[in-house]
């Protein structure tokens, strides 16, 4: 291309940067286009921040949030053997793990831990956590003795091993997981932290996810809808995680099979009282927790409710009331030598 050449990707910039006028969305095509030259470094860092800003200032559509996940899918290097994979060797649950902002310790990996010893496989993925003050996930899994696998390969061979498998974004999609890394530099976070945690690389049926911002709700189950998620659920988590909050009512909004619609689950404690975050407490308390030593109510309560989203999401639990009384009992009969 000579200097005075226009870069193909300024047709992209042009088409969401022109004002409140001439500027519109980007069709889905577009994205995964924009997206694909993105992930190749085809992309000059101008155009990248640009880029970035312009979707952040305007907000993403979720049409541009779908084509971001084509595009991510289709760059996946392991993406071709997927489509002969058998459905035994899926997970039965994405859950993505991306916000690292909960100040308390990330109890919702005992509620993964609790559906798996339970027969239901979770594929786990999420970035490492670095943010000062926060309770990342990674520190928290490996106090179970729980390691990030190194490539989705031996991600699934643990999963079918255990039910539980986790990977690092950087590990499978590299590009992406870079992008994460502006946030310092741009000041913002932008629709990275949106799309990311709606990949799904595995495709499992159940995907959930938590958000910070409740308007995300929406946005996530528009999303579901578009890439023809057979279930999903989304709701207001503790830090952006999947993690129900126990002391407020919670909104899920769920996608099944081409439908969608919104339920409201009760608050599980009544007692506000309740150290919540226990920010005093290091990740060996997961263990502590699980265990039975170290009793945080409103920690089991968050467990036992999350997964009670993934029983009503997954389609074991025919109510709200049954789903949260499968996952006490499942609590109550917990391998509590386990780890």
């Amino acid at each position: 291309m000579n200097e005075h050449s226009e870069h193909p990707f300024a047709s992209f910039l042009k088409i969401v940067g022109k004002g409140p006028n001439l500027s519109r969305s980007l069709t889905r095509e577009e994205a995964a286009d924009a997206m694909a030259m993105i992930i190749a470094g085809r992309v000059e860092p101008e155009q990248l921040g640009a880029f970035l800003l312009l979707l952040r200032y305007r907000g993403e559509s979720a049409e541009e949030l779908a084509g971001f996940v084509d595009a991510a899918r289709a760059s996946l290097s392991y993406d071709r053997d997927l489509a002969s994979t058998e459905d035994e060797g899926r997970p039965d649950i994405d859950w993505p793990s991306y916000a690292d902002r909960h100040r308390q310790q990330p109890w919702f990996i005992l509620s993964a831990m609790l559906l798996a010893e339970n027969g239901f496989k979770v594929l786990m993925h999420g970035i490492a956590g670095a943010r000062e003050g926060f309770a990342p996930t990674r520190p928290a899994l490996q106090a179970l003795g729980l390691e990030p696998s190194l490539d989705m390969a031996s991600a699934l061979t643990t999963m079918k091993q255990t039910n539980f498998g986790y990977i690092g974004l950087e590990h499978f999609l590299p590009r992406i997981e870079e992008l994460f890394h502006l946030r310092p530099t741009l000041g913002l976070r932008t629709m990275v932290n949106t799309f990311a945690r709606a990949i799904n690389p595995i495709r499992a049926r159940c995907q959930l996810q938590g958000v910070v911002h409740p308007n995300y709700r929406t946005l996530h189950q528009d999303l579901s809808r578009l890439l023809e998620q057979p279930g999903a659920a989304v709701f207001k988590g503790g830090g952006g995680e999947v993690q129900r909050n126990p002391l407020k009512g919670c909104r899920v909004f769920w996608c099944r099979e081409g439908t969608s619609g919104e339920e409201a689950w009760p608050p599980l404690l009544d007692d506000v009282s309740h150290d919540w975050r226990a920010e005093n407490l290091g990740p060996e308390s997961i263990v502590d927790v699980w265990r039975g030593d170290l009793e945080v109510p409103a920690a089991r309560a968050a467990i036992v409710g999350t997964v009670g989203i993934a029983l009503r999401t997954l389609g074991h639990a025919k109510d709200l009331v049954k789903a949260d009384d499968m996952a006490s009992a499942m609590w109550q009969d917990r391998m509590r030598d386990k780890f």
